[in-house]
């Protein structure tokens, strides 16, 4: 019977003598609960910027709302981009490699599109 036990966050190591198998996670899992929480928050100010457009609130009101919720979203994104470079970008880096270069070009693509965003 082979057993798995885990030995960090995302990996895992078979204990019956045979080679470690890498069982690879996204680097959100561990706080999946609260992206998944703050993307709700977001969800309702979504609602209630649409809500408030269809109501025909004031101009200046609805910028505020798009201003937060925009806001909301960076708080998000900038989260999966720390947790990001700080496990699949640093795992990789350790390796080497292919997959090293391929995942810091992901990074910089990544990056690149947040700040042309802004």
């Amino acid at each position: 019977m082979t057993t798995v036990e885990p030995t960090a966050a995302h990996d895992a190591v078979e204990t019956d003598g045979k080679a470690p198998e890498h069982e690879h996670h996204h680097s959100y899992i561990c706080d999946k609960a609260r992206y998944l929480a703050r993307l709700k928050r977001i969800e309702g100010q979504a609602r209630g910027l649409h809500r408030m457009v269809d109501e025909e609130q004031y101009c200046i009101d609805i910028l505020t709302q798009v201003s937060a919720l925009k806001s909301a979203l960076d708080g998000v994104a900038m989260g999966l981009l720390e947790d990001h470079l700080q496990h699949c970008v640093l795992d990789a880096a350790r390796t080497g490699g292919a997959e090293a270069q391929e995942k810091l070009e992901e990074a910089t693509a990544a990056i690149g599109r947040l700040v042309r965003r802004s």
